[in-house]
């Protein structure tokens, strides 16, 4: 027996490190474990690099409007207050934030030792501790060996839904099996930016003169299968963070990284797709010719696995049609950003927000777990929304707080008005 506490957090990307971090600060002892050396998840082990969904989007012409606030706040003006965060970048119809990834580790470091966290790295949920269809924790494994956890409440901030898939609760895979593509991130130095933005443009999404010399590139034998790649600026000087790859396997199939080989083929396909947009960029793009690649991501970044069977679910129209709710616990401007076939798909919700209800995160079955980031229940062209950073650290915000309530009131998770929910995290700062 490893330790019991009230409320065990697993996994540090931004829902774990908002959901651990609110609820000690209530004054629950937390434990969060997570598998890396660090926390970040798919903002910093995958360098997805960029803390989307906090600026409204719009045909206007007007500056960024930022709508979405609470932890995801907070969490951004920690990265500023650090110089670890970008100003605003516009992303097609909308703006998005670059953030440094160390910067973001040492953010997450210090917010979750002030609120007391007991935290362990280098730590993977292997088992779940289960009394009838009661969780009460679960079994992990370090170098030291196997141990158990014991929790009145887990939060499966996993991403993957690791805690609900082993204890045998209703899962999907996306559209009827079929999930977002994987990209691997890289950053490039040694770039004359000035150049490159001239001819870039100032939009992130990339023009349509180099869409047309992809595709000239392609046709002289570069693997490049993405026609549409994205370019940031990062917070260091002359250095540009892109996503350009999409992972798929050899064969032309649909990887699904939960599986390990899948995730093997993606981290090897990816490394040879970014050295292959690389001498693209060398080649073709101006300001580029003498950069080289700086890194990529720890892993491939994924954009979607499991999503639970939730007591509700985010309808793919809840997210077109602006749909609000009174248990809203997260709004979210940001397009349908769907990543399947050859190059993304956006579709834009324009001069206007939708919410995500509360029982999206309560597993339909099962007491005494919840769920925070991209594996809430959610329909396939919704979540292609939902799971983008800035909505993930308010999920993690809500479970938080909904342990709280729970723990307090003695209630269950399913059984908790979600306005309630609403009403804490709006005077904690969340604008709901």
């Amino acid at each position: 027996m490893l330790a019991e506490v009230d409320v065990l957090v697993v996994g540090g990307g931004a829902a774990g490190v908002a959901a651990a971090t609110v609820a000690a600060e209530a004054g629950l002892r937390v434990m969060l474990v997570e598998k890396y050396g660090f926390c970040g998840g798919a903002a910093v082990a995958g360098m997805s690099g960029t803390v989307c969904g906090l600026y409204l989007a719009s045909d206007g012409s007007d500056g960024p409007k930022q709508v979405v606030f609470g932890f995801a706040e907070r969490f951004r003006r920690g990265l500023e207050e650090r110089g670890g965060l970008s100003g605003p970048q516009r992303y097609g119809k909308t703006w998005t934030v670059a953030h440094d990834p160390l910067v973001w580790r040492e953010v997450a470091d210090q917010m979750l030792e002030a609120a007391g966290v007991q935290l362990l790295l280098h730590t993977t949920v292997v088992g779940v501790l289960l009394e009838g269809e009661t969780h009460a924790g679960v079994v992990v494994e370090s170098s030291a060996g196997r141990a158990m956890i014991r929790a009145a409440r887990t939060i499966d901030a996993s991403g993957d839904g690791a805690v609900a898939a082993r204890a045998g609760h209703d899962y999907r895979f996306g559209d009827a099996g079929r999930i977002q593509n994987p990209t691997m991130f890289f950053r490039i130095g040694n770039v004359d930016t000035d150049r490159f933005w001239d001819f870039y443009g100032e939009d992130t999404i990339c023009p349509p003169a180099v869409t047309e010399a992809i595709r000239a590139a392609r046709d002289e034998g570069l693997d490049l299968p993405r026609d549409k790649i994205w370019v940031f600026r990062t917070t260091r000087p002359g250095e540009l963070m892109v996503n350009a790859t999409r992972l798929s396997g050899r064969d032309g199939r649909m990887l699904n990284v939960i599986d390990p080989a899948d995730f093997t083929e993606a981290e090897i396909v990816g490394r040879r797709q970014v050295r292959e947009y690389a001498r693209f960029l060398q080649q073709h793009v101006p300001g580029c010719e003498a950069s080289h690649v700086v890194d990529t991501g720890v892993e491939a970044g994924i954009r979607q696995t499991r999503t639970i069977v939730g007591a509700k679910t985010l309808r793919n129209a809840d997210v077109v049609e602006a749909r609000k709710f009174p248990d809203g616990i997260a709004r979210s401007p940001w397009p349908i950003e769907l990543h399947s076939g050859n190059q993304p798909k956006l579709e834009w919700l324009l001069d206007d927000v939708y919410e995500v209800p509360y029982l999206t995160l309560v597993p339909a079955t099962g007491e005494n777990l919840i769920v925070a980031g991209r594996c809430l229940s959610a329909e396939h062209e919704a979540l292609a929304s939902a799971r983008v950073t800035a909505q993930c650290f308010e999920y993690g915000h809500a479970a938080a707080v909904a342990s709280v309530l729970s723990l307090t009131s003695e209630m269950r998770y399913r059984d908790i008005p979600g306005a309630d929910v609403r009403a804490a995290m709006t005077k904690n700062g969340s604008a709901l």
